[in-house]
């Protein structure tokens, strides 16, 4: 009988828990979860920062365009 009030317990502990975290989205009009991505964030992006998945992409975009791919040469591999 223990082991039951106990799991109702923690079942009503993590709904409540669950219900306050929605509670933005639930009464927000229009509400949502915020946004905590490093590339939301508008003062990091008036600094110039973004995460490292987009500053990869960038770079990589980047040297594709400096890459002539018609004239590439192996090192070491004779004709």
């Amino acid at each position: 009988m223990e082991f039951i009030i106990i799991i109702l317990l923690t079942v009503a502990l993590v709904a409540i828990a669950f219900a306050g975290l929605a509670i933005q989205m639930l009464f927000k009009k229009g509400g949502s979860f915020p946004n905590t991505h490093v590339g939301g964030n508008s003062y990091l992006k008036k600094q110039g920062i973004s995460c490292a998945k987009t500053q990869d992409k960038i770079e990589q975009a980047k040297v594709a365009r400096n890459v002539d791919f018609k004239n590439i040469r192996f090192i070491g591999v004779d004709k």
